[in-house]
């Protein structure tokens, strides 16, 4: 096994994983669900470089789909938000994935073989759909509130699975095919994306929040973190 070549921030700097904010106790409300989402066999087998390439570019073309999805989300962030500071936040989110994160995602899947346009010939999994249509009925029935805790699974999820994965002794480094993703998540960049993500949960949680709205957001996290599995099952079982 050979060592990361990158620098994982502090966490002392980017604090995801304290017990005082809205996150870590949505997270622990969650229970047994999360540990499922993080430690699901998908992900073990991203990190010890076993996941079958198959299951892999399955994930990868669902995920991209997944990301138009996510770019809507934004859109009806921005349209949920009754005030300048929300509708500014969310339209440079949405920017970031039209402008930035999909031709990323793009130029990763052609080294994966995968073209746009086998990208965008492929219909969405049901898992896809399930996942993303359920994100955007929180927004849509919901606040703002209700629509950013829906999608923080994944957008702090990811920056967490990352992380454990960047700094678990058993992870593969040298001659796995999926380091550079382990990297991405794991590197300061999408980890300072998941710090903002959870310090603006906080936030509106204050403004938004209250004790009596907790019960319900977490159930909403829960089925957005059973969701998630149910995506990394659908990865899975097309390695199979």
């Amino acid at each position: 096994m050979a060592e990361s070549a990158f620098a994982i921030p502090a966490e002392e700097d980017l604090a995801l994983y304290g017990s005082d904010n809205l996150f870590a106790r949505l997270r622990a409300a969650a229970g047994g669900d999360w540990q499922n989402f993080r430690r699901h066999a998908f992900v073990q087998g991203l990190g010890d470089g076993s996941l079958p390439g198959a299951a892999f570019r399955h994930y990868l073309v669902q995920d991209y789909l997944f990301l138009i999805q996510f770019a809507r989300a934004y859109g009806l962030a921005a349209y949920k938000s009754d005030n300048l500071r929300d509708l500014v936040a969310a339209s440079h989110l949405l920017a970031a994935i039209v402008d930035n994160e999909i031709k990323l995602h793009l130029d990763y899947c052609d080294g994966w073989g995968l073209s746009e346009s086998d990208l965008a010939r492929v219909p969405e999994d049901l898992a896809t759909t399930a996942y993303t249509r359920y994100v955007l009925d929180r927004g849509l029935t919901g606040d703002l509130l209700d629509l950013y805790v829906a999608l923080s699974p994944c957008v702090v999820g990811y920056g967490e699975i990352g992380k454990r994965l960047a700094e678990d002794e058993n992870t593969r480094w040298y001659g796995n095919p999926y380091r550079e993703w382990i990297e991405m998540y794991a590197g300061e960049d999408y980890q300072r994306v998941a710090f903002n993500a959870v310090a603006e949960l906080d936030r509106l949680y204050q403004e938004r929040g209250g004790a009596g709205r907790f019960n319900a957001l977490a159930s909403a996290f829960a089925q957005a973190t059973r969701l998630e599995i149910a995506f990394w099952d659908m990865g899975w079982r097309a390695g199979g």
